[in-house]
């Protein structure tokens, strides 16, 4: 799975770099990247997961597995450096909140469902991009936390709950449009993957959480 997210961002980068420098004529980019940013974003979560191991039965039929999806929104902010040759360096912090939840049945027990609904993260992330005038694609990465909240119901009532937060790293890629010298607009996806989680419920069962998700993103930015 690994292997093939980092072709998918290797490609889109590759073919995004390509295309850029069909368009430039050598000369560089007559718009200058440089400077702080700041804007705002809207994304959806297009192909998340959450996969639970119940600690207390090896085999356990309460092992819930279901699939994630939901909208976020925030802001970020960062900061560009760009080179003569029309490299661009940057670095990037943002912030979310949201509704990206799943839900599933126990495999082996249909009276208990589990939810889970990540409410919000925060990410700071290095950028490689090359500008092609007002054209700029890019590859990022950093490391991200999120807050993770966790329901299990017993034919619709409360049984078990736990908040969490969990830490992971991201990758991906996107291009980003200067609409004037200080407004931009940028399209991106990206994939998170978070680190494995052990915590326990609020009854003290315990459960190990592997999680990661997929997002497209849109954002508008202004350079000062």
């Amino acid at each position: 799975m690994i292997a093939r997210i980092v072709a998918c961002v290797a490609l889109v980068s590759a073919s995004t770099a390509a295309l850029a420098a069909d368009m430039s004529t050598g000369t560089g980019s007559s718009l200058n990247w440089s400077g702080f940013y700041a804007g705002a974003q809207i994304g959806y979560d297009v192909g998340g997961r959450a996969e639970y191991t119940y600690f207390q039965i090896p085999g356990s039929d309460y092992n819930y597995n279901h699939g994630l999806r939901g909208f976020l929104g925030g802001i970020y902010a960062g900061y560009n450096h760009q080179f003569d040759n029309g490299v661009v360096l940057g670095v990037e912090a943002d912030a979310w909140f949201g509704d990206v939840h799943g839900s599933s049945h126990a495999p082996g027990d249909d009276e208990f469902r589990a939810k889970t609904k990540i409410d919000r993260a925060i990410s700071a992330r290095a950028r490689l991009g090359f500008a092609v005038d007002r054209l700029m694609p890019y590859v990022a990465g950093g490391v991200t936390s999120a807050h993770m909240k966790f329901n299990e119901h017993l034919n619709a009532s409360h049984y078990a709950s736990a908040k969490k937060s969990l830490i992971g790293w991201n990758v991906g890629a996107g291009v980003e449009y200067a609409l004037t010298d200080n407004v931009s607009l940028r399209g991106e996806y990206r994939y998170t993957r978070f680190s494995k989680k052990d915590f326990m419920t609020d009854i003290t069962d315990e459960y190990s959480l592997k999680s990661y998700t997929h997002d497209i993103r849109l954002g508008v930015s202004y350079r000062f």
